[in-house]
């Protein structure tokens, strides 16, 4: 079964999410499975401000996609019991736009903007302000009728969330005071994850079949809940009440191509372009990008990363490159160096 580009592995939000995932979702910190250090950190953060009776000091959550930004951001606003507004860079597209949400918020609350690498520039320079001294000044009409006009802001708390902090300008990230690195999660997190999401729906689920989706769920939350509703699938057409077996999980694994590497048949494709017509590289990635019919931004932040974490590719000053560790899963004969 060849996989499009809505690939089951996608770490990118895909229709039909959204409704389980917002009962999938923590509420507070002691819910939230995972991001230990983050977690521990936020909870001094978050008691300190509640006892200063202050606003929160501005997050920037960063990381690969689908390890719990955006729900973090909800647990926070929850924690400090406050209203959350939430957008994302791209729909932020003029300083009217970014005004009229900060116009919405009271004291205290919390402005959430997914992709704010992706803020337009002229947008992010107002942001300055109001994140360090709570105020916006903008000019209104143009030419001779134009007008500078200063708004007020009620202390607030802006939470960042981006997969490229890279990309951020460096004033705006100076403006953050707290900065949290998301990691991939450990199997032993996944697990947990993968049960606790079983129970919201549902089912039952054999430890050994948790297990085994939570291997090959590429480190990240989203990706073992997606493939945990594929196997939900499998186990009610076959069984009719819906609880899940290790041999359900196994054949809805095999039939969805995912290794036990997490590794489907788009991530092997990429690996062996690279070995067939490049010899293992180096190799730019644009040129990965155009062989397998996918755009450079696609590779960079959907393939690249997780292959990079385990280890099935290298990056070099002339490209990507693959390791011998992808050779072997593939059944390539290794190379002599």
């Amino acid at each position: 079964m060849e996989l499009d580009n809505e690939r089951i592995l996608s770490s990118d939000s895909q229709e039909g999410d959204l409704t389980d995932f917002l009962s999938l979702r923590p509420r507070f910190l002691r819910e939230y499975i995972g991001q230990q250090k983050v977690k521990n950190e936020l909870d001094i953060y978050i008691k300190a401000a509640l006892k200063r009776e202050e606003a929160l000091d501005h997050v920037l959550l960063y990381g690969p996609p689908g390890l719990g930004k955006t729900t973090l951001a909800l647990v926070i606003a929850n924690e400090l019991d406050v209203q959350i507004k939430t957008s994302s860079g791209p729909a932020i597209e003029r300083p009217g736009d970014l005004l009229a949400i900060l116009n919405e918020l009271n004291a205290g609350d919390i402005l959430f903007i997914d992709e704010i690498h992706r803020l337009p520039r002229i947008v992010e320079e107002v942001l300055y302000s109001a994140m360090e001294d709570y105020y916006v000044d903008i000019v209104v009409g143009q030419g001779a009728t134009s007008q500078p006009i200063h708004f007020e802001l009620p202390p607030f708390t802006l939470i960042g969330a981006t997969t490229r902090a890279g990309m951020l300008s460096q004033p705006l990230r100076d403006r953050f005071g707290i900065m949290a690195h998301m990691q991939y999660y450990q199997e032993a997190d996944l697990n947990e994850i993968v049960k606790r999401s079983a129970q919201v729906f549902g089912v039952d689920i054999h430890p050994d079949a948790s297990y085994e989706i939570a291997l090959r769920s590429r480190g990240t939350p989203r990706v073992a809940n997606r493939i945990l509703r594929r196997v939900r699938d499998f186990a009610q057409v076959n069984d009719g009440d819906g609880n899940i077996g290790f041999q359900h999980a196994q054949k809805a694994l095999e039939t969805l191509e995912i290794d036990k590497y997490g590794l489907d048949a788009l991530d092997r494709r990429l690996l062996q372009t690279m070995i067939d017509y490049y010899n293992g590289g180096p190799v730019g990635i644009a040129t990965i990008a155009v062989n397998i019919g996918e755009d450079v931004v696609t590779v960079e932040d959907m393939y690249e990363p997780y292959l990079l974490q385990t280890g099935f590719i290298q990056r070099t000053s002339r490209g990507r490159k693959v390791t011998s560790l992808a050779y072997q899963h593939l059944g390539y004969p290794t190379p002599k160096e």
